[in-house]
């Protein structure tokens, strides 16, 4: 009699399972590959993402900052050139020291006020685009009795 063991069915399954762990992983793998490639194209086609909206407004504290710090008065004249542009320089660096805090304390808050920026935005154009048509409805009306539509009766009584 021999000593070996018919093999079992469970050495089977974990072979199974091993086949689809593997599979798993390489559809993972794939999807990350395609993700990152897309990514990479969408970079080299339209530049970086923007960031976040704390990080859009601290750019553009420091572009403002910038643009005023190399700005020349004019008015002032020769003499009161450099001290103004002191002045400004100093008030600038101000402005960036009581916001940086605030950008740091609440970054999410900005993001939420992006979002809000943008839905009052669509809530806008959604008005405004909604007047223009009752505003074409009714010229049509007035075009089709015979009157202008680029004037308007009001009546004064």
């Amino acid at each position: 009699m021999s000593e070996e063991l018919p093999p079992s069915d469970a050495d089977e399954n974990e072979a199974v399972d091993e086949v689809r762990a593997t599979d798993a992983d390489a559809w993972a793998t794939a999807a990350a590959e395609d993700l990152e490639a897309e990514k990479a194209r969408r970079r080299a086609q339209y530049g970086p993402p923007p960031g976040s909206a704390a990080e859009e407004l601290r750019k553009l504290v420091d572009n403002v900052a910038e643009k005023l710090s190399g700005l020349q008065s004019p008015l002032l004249g020769g003499i009161a050139g450099p001290a103004a542009q002191q002045v400004v320089k100093q008030v600038v660096q101000q402005a960036k020291a009581a916001v940086e805090p605030v950008i740091e304390r609440n970054p999410d808050v900005f993001d939420h006020l992006a979002a809000a920026g943008g839905e009052l935005l669509a809530a806008y154009r959604s008005a405004v685009q909604a007047q223009e048509q009752r505003w074409s409805r009714r010229d049509d009306t007035l075009r089709d009795k015979g009157e202008d539509p680029g004037s308007e009766r009001i009546d004064l009584d």
